[in-house]
């Protein structure tokens, strides 16, 4: 970890340094500032370097910008991204604004705004910036298609493709596509696991097989009717996916015969969202905006173990038959008023309203016939209405903009079920965000806010952990986790693609929302009490032209963080808990303490070719449990492609992740009563591949 700080501290110190020195040398033939900074324009030009098919492709080469198709926060406001369209964010939520990018193609993209401070009717929401993409007015219909195929080396392959047409149909524009991919992978692992004094007990072989096919089919549409410009998003999805999870148990302990666990997934889920927006002048200085979303997950997982002895014979069979329903119903009102010279006051005014029905049956057959099982809280029906009113202005002095914002939020969670309660929250909301541009390409950000969780309706619900011999369960009594967001960065961009930026942030967390105890062996999602996160993020892009490698770019972004939080089971300080499971990726955002993610990019433009190579790599992660302790590691990742589009204006990539097919931990501690202060019962190492991944794809448009 010493050496990680140090590396990072002489790595920022450089990139101030380097961009000190060519900050002067700005090609302005195809990156244009406004005279008050608040917008970087690129215009298309600026992207043929990088052989884009795709306005999402354009996106991501914006130079030290990182697309966010929103996070966890609740309701549509303080949920959406940093990508608009045309001036107006997608009123979606399911089909993320980098999904409805990858299906514009990039030739009817105009240009592209970076967006640092409020201008026009823009609202940056909270980020320190967004992107905004321009399209061409007059268009002619455009096709874009994709095919492509996965190949996991030991796994198989997955193929799939995607097609889109753009176009107009009088007075609306719009663009309908599908997209399809048949899905294979795995995740085989070896297991090993020893008693409490360290004596290997058994050896596990996983298998873990997954098939099937995902389909959606979309359409985006707009159009002026008279004074109002209507919007309407819609995205229909359907996934069928079976699993099976082969386990394989060879007993060290002498008398003991092998045996076999089949774990069988069968998943079937459909999913429905539609959004529909209306904008109008009400009059010279108010306009106003009506926002109507509606989302749906519906699905019926069958879930089985079937346990053989030596002989293949059945021993034990267990069944989970659930089915459930997720549904989101937004309705939104927002005016934005500028009846006050240099003022941009907006008032938004929102109802939520989310259910979660879920229906289980658990059977446990040992050879006398299946028996139902209760699972508490497997059965349960959850409401939340929410009600949210925010007001905030914007305003300029000097070299300074200031963005400030007062929100209350209440909202009623019921559920009925296994579990009957009823409970109301009431949350207050400031914000308040400063920004000082000194000069061309320097910015500086400071801002102060409270940011309230969206609660995830699954942890209300009980499930069966099948390969863990475990049962998660739910939580009726939980409520959101509210945090106290202090953020100060800076940013400095120098050239086409140079950009350093640097953010150092704290966070002061009401009831996080981590694993409770509820006994010395069970636990489950729940408030544990207060808590705090602090960090620093560097991002860089840098041109390599200076030291002799034409265009040629390096992007290094790096992350360090703590936390700490008062233990409910050993009652002193510790780090918050990690997110996900041991199929995580290498992901840049997480409750670990660092990450790195460093590409190497080359255009040559002569030649309509691209190559590049990556790497990545995170610190483990923790989950606290009652009686257990589980630590994840990924390790790192090595990535590589070639692309080129020389042939028919066909863009062919290839590309690699995973390349060195790193090793994927888990060490899991089980404690026979409460974690570390009681005796060990048993430990578990799980050491898997997961495969290199081969990609190749062909894009196009006509």
């Amino acid at each position: 970890m010493t050496f990680f700080l140090r590396f990072v501290f002489v790595y920022a110190l450089m990139s101030l340094v380097l961009s000190a020195n060519v900050f002067a040398q700005i090609d302005e033939t195809s990156v244009t500032n406004n005279s008050d900074q608040d917008i970087v324009n690129y215009t298309s030009d600026f992207f043929s370097r990088y052989q884009v098919n795709t306005a999402l492709e354009m996106v991501r080469r914006v130079p030290g910008f990182t697309p966010d198709d929103g996070g966890n926060l609740r309701g549509f406001g303080t949920a959406v991204g940093n990508i608009l369209i045309n001036d107006r964010r997608p009123s979606t939520k399911q089909d993320s604004p980098s999904a409805i990018l990858g299906r514009i193609s990039a030739d009817l993209v105009e240009r592209i705004e970076l967006i640092r401070i409020k201008v026009r009717d823009i609202d940056l929401q909270g980020h320190i910036q967004v992107v905004n993409v321009i399209l061409n007015e007059n268009a002619p219909a455009t096709i874009r298609w994709e095919v492509q195929v996965r190949e996991t080396v030991g796994t198989g392959t997955s193929p799939g493709g995607s097609i889109s047409l753009s176009d107009r149909w009088g007075t609306m524009e719009y663009n309908v596509g599908a997209d399809f991919r048949w899905a294979k992978f795995g995740d085989p692992a070896t297991i090993e696991r020893f008693d409490g004094d360290g004596v290997l007990t058994e050896i596990r072989t996983n298998v873990d097989n997954a098939d099937g096919p995902t389909t959606n089919g979309y359409f985006n549409s707009s159009s002026w009717l008279g004074k109002t410009f209507l919007t309407f998003n819609s995205r229909i999805g359907l996934e069928n996916r079976d699993i099976l999870f082969t386990i394989d148990r060879i007993s060290q302990i002498p008398g003991e015969e092998p045996r076999q666990e089949l774990i069988t997934t069968i998943r079937r889920n459909k999913r429905l969202e539609l959004g529909f927006d209306a904008e109008r002048s009400l009059n010279e200085n108010l306009l106003g905006k009506a926002i109507i979303l509606y989302s749906l997950l519906d699905g019926d997982p069958l879930v089985s173990q079937r346990d053989l002895d030596v002989n293949g014979g059945q021993t034990r069979f267990q069944l989970e038959d659930e089915k459930f329903s997720n549904s989101e119903f937004i309705a939104r009102l927002e005016t934005d008023w500028s009846g006050f010279s240099g003022h941009a006051i907006q008032t938004d005014f929102e109802r939520a309203e989310n259910i979660l029905d879920n229906s289980q049956i658990f059977t446990d057959d040992t050879g006398a016939g299946p028996v139902v099982i209760n699972v508490p809280g497997g059965n349960t029906r959850v409401e939340e209405v929410r009600w949210n009113i925010q007001v905030q202005d914007s305003w300029s002095l000097g070299q300074f903009d200031f963005d400030a914002g007062l929100g209350w939020e209440s909202s009623t969670i019921s559920q009925m079920g296994d579990s009957i309660l009823e409970r109301t929250f009431s949350f207050i909301k400031p914000r308040a965000i400063i920004t000082h541009s000194a000069r061309q390409g320097s910015q500086t950000r400071l801002r102060a806010e409270r940011e309230v969780a969206q609660l995830n309706f699954n942890d209300f619900v009980s499930a069966t952990v099948f390969e863990d011999d475990d049962v998660a369960l739910g939580n009726p009594d939980l409520h959101p986790d509210s945090t106290w967001v202090a953020e100060l960065s800076h940013e400095r961009r120098f050239g086409e693609v140079g950009v350093v930026k640097i953010t150092g942030f704290h966070h002061w967390i009401k009831d996080v929302l981590d694993l409770l105890p509820l006994g010395a062996t069970v636990e489950a999602p729940g408030n544990i009490g207060d808590g705090r996160r602090w960090g620093v993020i560097l991002e860089t892009t840098f041109p390599l032209d200076k030291f002799g490698i034409d265009d040629a770019q390096l992007s290094f972004n790096a992350r360090w963080q703590d936390s700490t939080v008062v233990d409910p089971v050993t009652r002193i300080n510790r780090r918050l808990s990690g997110e996900g499971g041991f199929r995580g990726d290498v992901g840049f955002l997480n409750e670990n303490r660092y990450a790195i993610d460093i590409d190497f990019r080359q255009d040559i433009e002569a030649a309509r070719i691209s190559w590049g190579l990556g790497i990545a790599e995170r610190d483990e992660r923790v989950r606290y449990k009652a009686n257990e302790l589980d630590i994840f590691n990924e390790g790192y990742d090595m990535s590589a492609f070639i692309e080129t589009s020389r042939w028919f204006g066909i863009k062919l990539t290839l590309e690699g992740s995973n390349l060195l097919d790193h090793l994927v931990e888990r060490d899991r501690t089980v404690y026979v009563g409460e974690r570390s202060l009681t005796p060990v019962q048993r430990r578990e190492l799980r050491r898997g591949f997961t495969g290199q991944r081969i990609f190749f794809r062909a894009t196009g448009s006509f």
